[in-house]
């Protein structure tokens, strides 16, 4: 079996990051341009670019997510993007977990019939599965000022969520002629992307935290890594990995299970994402753990 490498997600001000970069299982570090920072973006963007791996910079695009703190159903939630669905529809949150009633829509604005019973914070997540769903816009003015950042340092590597079409890489392009776009396939339109296209357009990633939502049927995520990989053979796959070391030292059988079927369906590049990298023992764990479990499958 041919040798593991991983992306790591990197907090722009955690203390171990020059550590975990000097990992020999690290090929590159991912900015998850949601991060709040103290400084500008280009100091942000050339600091990291300077701990000696290759720097991806994370676009949202037209990722759905809150833009404001709410308390729902007592005030409505405001997304990041203005939406047109039937309703009423069902939205989820947290990954999955906790599914309510959206009664109405207007612009970005959702009215839920119920909960989540709690505060939802900006920058969460938000998954609308419907096949009437339709999102106005692709990059966020925040991605456009990421970018203009990146061409004024000669960075050029772009990770880019929800990709449907090849629309979608040209507006990365009209900004930062020469990117090098790595697709991120995360819904059934971005699936029929990677069977057309493969990687003709970018290297393609599997990312599962929202792909699992989307698939909407739970055990469709098994099929769904398989045409990616097919699609492009150096797929990376991300999200959802070892997550359990965030909560406990010893990582869940399902965990070491989990990464075990994507090395036999043939993934060799693995993305941390960020609950797993906010703590310089958990990363290095997930990552000597992988090393390990791919020597032990070889």
């Amino acid at each position: 079996m041919s040798r593991v490498r991983a992306i790591v997600t990197a907090p722009p001000y955690a203390p171990f990051l020059e550590d975990v970069a000097r990992h020999r299982s690290v090929c590159g570090l991912r900015f998850n341009t949601v991060m709040p920072l103290t400084e500008s973006r280009e100091e942000v963007l050339e600091r990291m670019a300077g701990l000696g791996q290759p720097l991806w910079v994370d676009l949202k695009a037209r990722q759905l997510r809150v833009a404001e703190a709410a308390v729902p159903p007592y005030t409505e939630v405001r997304l990041s993007h203005r939406i047109r669905v039937e309703t009423p529809v069902d939205v989820y949150f947290s990954d999955g977990r906790e599914r309510v009633r959206a009664v109405a829509v207007d612009g970005n604005r959702l009215i839920l019939e119920d909960g989540p019973r709690r505060l939802v914070g900006p920058g969460e997540s938000v998954n609308i599965v419907d096949p009437s769903l339709q999102i106005e816009g692709g990059l966020t003015d925040n991605d456009r000022a990421y970018l203009a950042a990146m061409f004024s340092l000669g960075q050029r590597k772009v990770m880019l969520s929800y990709v449907h079409g090849i629309e979608d890489i040209d507006e990365v392009r009209e900004v930062l002629p020469d990117a090098e776009v790595m697709v991120k396939i995360e819904d059934d339109r971005g699936l029929a992307f990677a069977r057309d296209h493969g990687a003709e357009l970018g290297r393609l990633m599997a990312a599962r935290g929202d792909l699992f939502v989307e698939v909407l049927r739970p055990h469709r995520i098994a099929g769904a890594l398989k045409t990616i990989i097919a699609a492009d053979p150096e797929a990376v796959v991300a999200s959802r990995l070892f997550h359990s070391l965030v909560e406990h030292p010893v990582p869940n059988c399902s965990d070491i299970g989990d990464v075990a079927f994507l090395l036999e369906i043939g993934y060799r590049t693995f993305l941390l994402g960020d609950a797993i990298c906010f703590d310089g023992h958990t990363v290095m764990e997930a990552l000597n753990l992988l090393q390990a479990l791919a020597a032990e499958l070889t």
